[in-house]
């Protein structure tokens, strides 16, 4: 901790990571100061969304801990800069990660200018990453906890983000957090994690897109262009998916394997080992690193996908902003508007926004 900035300020959300990052900073001996961001405002009173209460739990939090506490508004970037591609992409037929760029926009851009502007020299958040300084250079990487490393949401900090960024719970595993929280006696020892879209709150997923984007039913089609179902609007499904697509009959589990937009059709196959389920590489654009000089081209490992295995593959440019990924072993499931996140060992170098794949067929 001694080469830690002094003057901190910590983004505190309501829950137990970031009541714990806030503790661990303050017993460290830093100026610590607390903020909780509010980024959603159109239905912030209707019985899904938690703001009222994480904002009451994040200000006891900061009472305990003995830090001043602010509430920052953001909502506007929040709804220009996240919710608009959120809405975007899934109009498009594609699967966003609002997370991913929730972070790159919202908690390391907006809060992070902020912050600098109140006098603070780093801001901290209680993501499971690990950041290392190795010749003046700030390198990004996976959390200790291999079941909670969040590095894959923080593929697009840019360097100057991430040379102003800690990571107080890299070294931790979840189990440690909880009991330093119980131990501390915060009121978020025991709270439950959120999981649902990034500051919006957890609600039911079909109903709030309803909200803002028209829906379409349409067929369920087989690949050789049988019908066996009806879906409820190509918005509502991901490649795949496997639950909520009520085909009926014998045989194995149906999955989503595409989408035709062209003509209002769901893909869908049987058997999670379908060809078509599967991609030997993929094309990403909108391309963000980590470190001052890009990726040469080469080998290196890649998540598609939050907690999978890291997948062996190759790095091929074909311009300035885009690339693709060979892999050595088809991969499963890779979905267009997902991140696609490479790694070199622990190291989280970058990645990009799948834009398409290249199914290839399963031998054995």
């Amino acid at each position: 901790m001694a080469s830690v900035p002094k003057n901190i300020i910590v983004g505190l959300s309501g829950g137990v990571d970031s009541s714990v990052t806030a503790y661990l900073l303050k017993q460290a001996g830093m100026n610590v100061h607390g903020v909780f961001m509010q980024n959603w405002e159109d239905d912030d009173n209707d019985e899904y969304c938690s703001i009222k209460q994480d904002s009451q739990d994040a200000i006891a939090v900061a009472d305990i801990v003995g830090i001043d506490i602010d509430i920052v508004n953001f909502a506007p970037q929040y709804k220009d800069k996240v919710f608009a591609y959120f809405l975007q992409e899934y109009q498009a037929g594609r699967t966003p990660n609002p997370d991913v760029l929730c972070n790159a926009e919202i908690k390391f851009k907006c809060f992070l200018d902020y912050a600098l502007q109140q006098g603070a020299e780093a801001i901290a958040t209680g993501h499971y990453a690990r950041k290392e300084i190795r010749d003046g250079v700030h390198y990004l990487l996976k959390g200790a906890d291999n079941n909670k490393d969040q590095s894959y949401f923080l593929y697009r900090l840019q360097p100057y983000q991430l040379e102003r960024s800690l990571f107080p719970l890299g070294d931790l595993e979840k189990t440690e957090v909880r009991r330093l929280a119980a131990e501390a006696k915060l009121p978020t020892a025991a709270k439950k994690d959120s999981t649902g879209i990034c500051f919006i709150g957890e609600r039911p997923f079909r109903e709030f897109l309803q909200q803002y984007l028209p829906t379409d039913s349409g067929n369920m089609v087989t690949p050789e262009g049988k019908v066996v179902g009806r879906h409820i609007g190509l918005m509502f499904y991901t490649l795949g998916q496997r639950k909520g697509l009520g085909i009926g009959g014998e045989g194995e589990p149906w999955f989503v394997a595409g989408k035709d937009l062209t003509r209002n059709e769901l893909l869908v196959v049987q058997g999670h080992y379908h060809p078509l389920l599967y991609s030997g590489s993929l094309s990403m654009n909108r391309l963000s690193w980590t470190l001052p000089e890009k990726p040469r081209p080469g080998r290196y490992g890649c998540k598609t996908r939050y907690r999978m295995t890291d997948a062996a593959c190759e790095l091929r440019y074909t311009d300035g902003d885009s690339a693709e990924l060979l892999f050595d072993e088809p991969q499963w499931a890779v979905t267009p508007g997902q991140s696609a996140v490479l790694y070199d060992g622990e190291i989280c170098l970058g990645g990009g926004i799948i834009t398409a794949t290249d199914k290839r067929l399963i031998i054995g």
